[in-house]
C-alpha cells in the first residue's frame, strides 16, 4: 500500500526565532553547568540601577543562588548626610578585589585570578566602593563610568572567577550594573572587559538560561524574583 505523501507544515517566522533562541540557551545553560572541555567565559550583559535601599543581586553563574550584592545606602543626622554604594558577598567563600575595605575600580584588561588571590586583594567581607559626604568623599569609584570589580566565587566548592562592570555617580548616591561574567574552568584567570571571542558566550536574556535547564530550575528562579 501506497503511504501518501506529507506537505511540509508551516512554521511562523516568530516561532522559528523563538525556537532558534530556545536552542541557543540550551546550548549556553550546557556550557554554564557542565564541566567544560576549554576555557569558557559567560557574559551577562545588564542594565540594573542601584538606588537607595534597593539592592540589586547578580547571579554570575546562572544556577538560581545570588553571589553578590550591590547597595546604595544613606545615613547622616541633621544637615550632615553620608551616601555609600558598597558590594556585599552572598556566602561564606565569595570574596570582592580590593585593598583594606574598599572595592578597587579595576580598568579593562586587568588579569583578575588567583595569581592575586592573598588576603591583602581578595576578602569576604563587605566592599565600600563609593563614599561621599558634605565636605569629601572616599573610595575609587566615585564618579567612575564604567570599570570592573573583581569577583571570585564557588562552584561545588572550587573557586571561580568574575567581573561586574559598574558606573557610579561621583556622590555615592545611585549605581548601575551594565554587565557581568565568570570563567567557567575553576582557579582559571579571567579578563576584566573581555565580551568577545571564540571562548565567549553571551547570555543575551538570563530567562533563557533558565528556561534551558528544565522545570528543575523554575521554582529557584521564580523565588530569587519574588
Amino acid at each position: 500500500m501506497k503511504r501518501a505523501s506529507r506537505k511540509p507544515s508551516n512554521i511562523s517566522e516568530s516561532l522559528h526565532q523563538r525556537l532558534n533562541s530556545y536552542a541557543l540557551a540550551a546550548g549556553t545553560g550546557i556550557l554554564a553547568l557542565a564541566p567544560p572541555l576549554q576555557a569558557r567565559i559567560v557574559y551577562t550583559p545588564a542594565n540594573d540601577s542601584i538606588r537607595t535601599e534597593s539592592p540589586i543581586g547578580i547571579d554570575l553563574n546562572h544556577d538560581g543562588l545570588i553571589d553578590f550584592t550591590f547597595v546604595a545606602s544613606w545615613g547622616g543626622c541633621g544637615s550632615s548626610q553620608e551616601n555609600w554604594v558598597s558590594v556585599q558577598p552572598v556566602g561564606k567563600t565569595n570574596a570582592m578585589y580590593g585593598y583594606g575595605k574598599k572595592a578597587v575600580a579595576l580598568p579593562a584588561g586587568h588579569r583578575i585570578g588567583p595569581s592575586h588571590h592573598v588576603k591583602d586583594h581578595f576578602d569576604q567581607s563587605n566592599r565600600l566602593m563609593c563614599g561621599a559626604w558634605s565636605n569629601g568623599h572616599s573610595g575609587s569609584w566615585c564618579g567612575v563610568r564604567g570599570d570592573y570589580v573583581g569577583l571570585a566565587f564557588s562552584i561545588h566548592k572550587r573557586t571561580h572567577y568574575g567581573w561586574a562592570r559598574l558606573r557610579v555617580d561621583p556622590y555615592g548616591q545611585t549605581g548601575r550594573i551594565t554587565g557581568y561574567a565568570y570563567e567557567t574552568i575553576p582557579n582559571k584567570s579571567i579578563i576584566a572587559g573581555k565580551t568577545h571571542g571564540k571562548d565567549v558566550v553571551t547570555l543575551q536574556d538570563a530567562s533563557l538560561g533558565h528556561l534551558a535547564r528544565g522545570a528543575s530550575a523554575i521554582p529557584a528562579w521564580r523565588g530569587k524574583e519574588q
